[in-house]
């Protein structure tokens, strides 16, 4: 009797052992097949679910972001900005035609030239005769193609409050490319000149090229999470024209590049922010100095999607 009971006592044991190298060797399996994946603040994680299926699933890693929020000075390469240009046009375009009028020959030495945003300076730099005068028009942008790039060699946050006010600055270039839909064309000289050309273009642009340093008050509503987080930034931007010029193509000249400054500012100040939640972020620069450095007054602004920012 005792052996029969010390016989199902072993065959119990056995029994308990297969079951434990049973689950353990299910736990390894299970384990083997789920892959972590961390990159920076991001935690992802690959594998199967009961039917086979792949599946994955990202988590903010929190403690990564608190690690970062050690630090009050935090730094981010080469963020980019791309969108497109416009600007508003308040130049004096009724007083330009009535100058025109006037004036026989558009601008005479009657009408002295100017250098101003007044008629005569308009005149001065884009003369017309009063029987063609000057119109809006001549300067319609095609919106969809004056593309705005802008790429920022750096840029740093510093940290004002909690890491939820903090100031944003930040060095790079802002590449500006107006496309006109009219053909007209600069003449570079002093003073430089806008004339009606009599060629149809099919591409007909200019470009300017700025080295630039924007100021923004930045607010973060989640520091700690930063994908989860409303953004917003607010301030200035000043710029130093560092090259200009034209692109003309068309069937009679074929295609035409043209280097100068133009008479465009050479010192551009503007009102810069940006706004966005989590990764997303949209972008707008409007200058509050004209384009030109005379006679037209048109003040640019550009709007897009601004990316791998803070």
């Amino acid at each position: 009797m005792n052996e029969l009971f010390d016989m199902k006592c072993k065959v119990l044991r056995y029994l308990l052992l297969l079951l434990i190298v049973s689950i353990g060797a299910n736990a390894q399996t299970t384990d083997s097949v789920v892959e972590t994946i961390q990159v920076k603040g991001l935690i992802i994680m690959k594998g199967k679910d009961a039917n086979g299926k792949r599946i994955f699933k990202v988590y903010s890693d929190t403690a990564y972001a608190r690690e970062k929020l050690k630090k009050n000075l935090q730094t981010r390469w080469f963020v980019v900005d791309l969108g497109f240009n416009n600007y508003m046009d308040r130049s004096d375009y009724t007083g330009a035609v009535a100058l025109a009028y006037y004036a026989p020959n558009g601008v005479s030495d009657v009408y002295n030239k100017s250098f101003t945003y007044s008629a005569a300076g308009l005149n001065t730099l884009a003369p017309r005769g009063g029987s063609a005068p000057l119109t809006p028009s001549e300067f319609k942008l095609i919106t969809g193609k004056s593309i705005n790039v802008n790429i920022w060699l750096f840029q740093q946050r510093l940290n004002i409050y909690k890491h939820k006010l903090n100031l944003i600055y930040a060095l790079g270039v802002e590449m500006n490319n107006y496309r006109f839909a009219r053909n007209i064309s600069y003449v570079p000289g002093y003073p430089t000149q806008i004339i009606r050309d009599n060629v149809n273009f099919s591409k007909n642009k200019l470009f300017a090229e700025y080295l630039s340093v924007p100021l923004m008050l930045n607010f973060n509503s989640n520091p700690v999470r930063p994908s989860r987080a409303f953004k917003m930034g607010m301030g200035v931007m000043g710029g130093y024209l560092v090259k200009a010029r034209t692109k003309q193509i068309s069937r009679e000249r074929g295609k035409e590049k043209k280097v100068d400054d133009f008479n465009l500012n050479k010192w551009k100040l503007s009102l810069t922010g940006d706004v966005g939640y989590g990764p997303l972020k949209l972008y707008g620069n409007f200058a509050l100095t004209p384009l030109h450095d005379y006679g037209l007054e048109q003040y640019p602004f550009s709007i897009g999607i601004r990316f791998n920012s803070f």
